[in-house]
């Protein structure tokens, strides 16, 4: 069952379950590609996917570049942390948060659009951006293509704006690397948080949620172990929470935000 499959546990059932519901299940990262290209046809469909998604007032905050050139993949895979499947998958999408839509708007208007400089706004941005992309994930999934999150393009935002031509007030904010899955792949559904660790009923009960995260360690230390790797989830979240070391680069987002005309403030 998809349901044991997500939480890494064989009594984990879905009381009900349709063919979205099993699609967005056994979603996994796909870091190994055939060398069938996305056609032009797949990548409009997950576009229409992504502009079907919910948008904060309508404001549409997002763009998105969608990268096939050999030479031009490869300089993004050393820019998002040389990971090689960044050049061999057949599609590249870098998600962009894009404000510069606005501010154009407002400038051919000869007005101003203030708030666009405002914290809120950016988050917005990234927010809208988000869903967006994740609609396309699952549109991808549909057509038989799998894909896997790139957040390693916000250790260089600058360079990738310059590889790009990104215009002013517009920042990277992840990639999603796109192709038809490689069944030699070594991998498989990662397990989840049970629910009882992030579903909260009326009110937030934080001992009671904690309480499930050490079960939640062994099943997916056991998975890691399939796959010849080690340690825990709560391993891993200090680890790459640990400080502006663990963070390659990106504790200097805020600064870099404002020189791309995102102040944020």
């Amino acid at each position: 069952m998809p349901a044991a499959a997500r939480y890494g546990d064989p009594l984990a059932t879905l009381g009900v379950l349709n063919d979205v519901l099993r699609l967005q299940l056994e979603r996994r990262s796909v870091r190994k590609f055939t060398t069938r290209d996305v056609t032009d046809d797949e990548l409009t469909a997950l576009i229409a996917a992504a502009q079907s998604a919910a948008t904060s007032s309508n404001l549409q905050p997002w763009s998105v570049v969608a990268v096939r050139d050999p030479a031009r993949k490869a300089r993004l895979a050393a820019l998002a942390g040389n990971q090689s499947f960044v050049a061999q998958a057949p599609l590249f999408l870098i998600w962009v948060a894009d404000l510069g839509r606005a501010h154009r708007l407002a400038q051919r208007a000869g007005t101003q659009v203030e708030a666009a400089d405002y914290l809120e706004t950016t988050i917005i941005g990234f927010v809208d951006t988000a869903l967006a992309a994740q609609n396309a994930v699952i549109a991808a999934e549909s057509l038989g293509l799998g894909s896997v999150f790139v957040g390693a393009v916000r250790n260089h935002p600058e360079e990738i704006a310059a590889e790009l031509g990104l215009p002013p007030r517009t920042v990277a904010t992840f990639g999603l690397a796109v192709g038809t899955p490689d069944p030699t792949e070594e991998a498989d559904v990662k397990p989840r948080l049970p629910q009882a660790a992030v579903l909260h009923h009326e009110q937030f009960d934080a001992p009671a949620a904690d309480a499930h995260i050490e079960a939640y360690d062994k099943r997916l230390s056991a998975y890691n172990e399939r796959f010849g790797l080690r340690g825990t989830w709560s391993d891993r979240v200090l680890t790459r929470l640990a400080g502006p070391a663990s963070m390659a680069g990106r504790h200097r987002l805020r600064e870099i935000l404002e020189r791309l005309g995102l102040p944020s403030r």
